[in-house]
């Protein structure tokens, strides 16, 4: 109940991000219960692992958006006397694990309802039965089976909320004033991991694409009409989006350091400072950004002319919009939240006398030097990843 209260009560910001969750929520849902139908349609077929299997990314990324939300949530940061009454770390954590819960829990709940309504189970409202045949609505639909899928998102979103929220031992209390003068920026570890697990996603790409052309391509086809060799596509995918989630913060503090060098200015001084403080929560979406954006380019080019692969269909299309919009609004949110936490340091800056004027420059040049670096890693990557689909 208390959950549902904070819901309620929650700033219009943080309501429309659980909105989107369960939007999300829905999307992915919907993706499962087809997967669902195409294994009671073709039930001597072994499609249905294979499209269960590519539901993994829409799944990843509802997931990770809704972490992200939930940790960006303001009633979620622990605040002097809510101890006192019970609500430390771990209790906020567990209220926005329940949150995310809920919010997810809609989502499948709209999900289901829409399938129906498509299926023609539900009938009355326009629409009703228009993809009879795509959701085999000649089959009986497994209650148990339905409702364990649409179970899935609820059950990991909260699950990873709870774990990306828990209190840490050694965790310094963010409500308790700092005595000591600042230390130097950590510098995020994850570069070398992420380098690492981008070649190999790169690698298992190739792989599979290769197996694809050596089998004459023979298979079982995905939605879209992506033939054998997908389920390594996809896990390649994975493993490169995991790379350059990792290699983003890294990436992001080396800029900073970078706009720093060779006799900074203030505004130089100002962007790169920036740049470093906000390295693990710019970074880490920019880069997710980065692979959904590459994976699009690659996408592109397998359903480009002269590649023989059919049309998108529309669940590949849900599917990518889906993993798209997630990673997008992730990204708004962190920049939303890194607005936020300079607020006190800005207004500190223009007390002192700063004019408005550096302010704003030094906020485009971190914009611009994300994006000149980025960029272009972004267009390699994918590059990378078609070659072996044009072939």
């Amino acid at each position: 109940m208390l959950a549902l209260r904070l819901t309620r009560g929650a700033h219009p910001f943080v309501l429309c991000g659980r909105l989107l969750v369960a939007a999300a929520s829905a999307g992915t849902g919907f993706l499962l219960l087809s997967a669902l139908s195409h294994a009671l349609a073709h039930p001597g077929a072994g499609g249905a692992l294979l499209r269960l299997a590519w539901c993994v990314v829409p799944l990843t990324a509802t997931v990770y958006f809704a972490v992200a939300m939930a940790r960006n949530d303001p009633a979620t940061r622990p605040r002097e006397g809510l101890s006192s009454v019970g609500l430390g770390p771990a209790a906020l954590a567990g209220l926005a694990a329940a949150s995310t819960a809920l919010s997810s829990l809609l989502g499948s709940v709209v999900a289901l309802l829409f399938f129906l309504h498509l299926r023609g189970d539900l009938t009355g409202l326009p629409f009703d039965g228009a993809a009879a045949e795509m959701l085999a609505a000649d089959q009986p639909l497994p209650l148990a089976a339905a409702l364990t899928l649409l179970a899935v998102v609820p059950a990991v979103a909260s699950l990873a909320t709870a774990v990306a929220l828990r209190p840490r031992a050694g965790q310094a209390d963010s409500t308790a004033p700092r005595t000591e003068p600042a230390t130097p920026l950590p510098v995020p570890s994850g570069l070398p991991w992420g380098v690492a697990l981008l070649a190999t996603g790169l690698a298992v790409e190739t792989w599979a694409a290769g197996g694809t052309s050596r089998d004459g391509g023979a298979g079982v086809p995905l939605p879209g009409g992506v033939e054998s060799g997908a389920l390594g596509g996809v896990l390649g995918w994975l493993l490169t989006a995991l790379g350059l989630a990792l290699a983003g913060p890294g990436l992001t503090h080396l800029c900073g350091r970078v706009l720093q060098a060779a006799k900074p200015g203030a505004v130089r001084l100002l962007a790169g400072r920036g740049l470093q403080e906000e390295a693990t929560r710019i970074g880490r979406p920019v880069g997710v950004v980065c692979a959904v954006a590459s994976g699009a380019l690659a996408s592109a080019t397998l359903y480009g002319a002269g590649t023989g692969a059919s049309p998108a269909g529309p669940l590949t299309a849900l599917g990518g919009v889906l993993v798209a919009g997630c990673a997008l609004a992730t990204l708004l949110s962190a920049g939303v939240e890194a607005r936020r936490s300079r607020a006190a340091a800005n207004a500190a800056l223009l007390r002192l006398g700063a004019p408005a004027s550096a302010l704003r420059s030094a906020a485009a040049l971190r914009a611009l030097t994300l994006i000149v670096v980025f960029v272009p890693l972004t267009w390699a990557v994918a590059t990378l990843a078609a070659a072996p689909l044009r072939g």
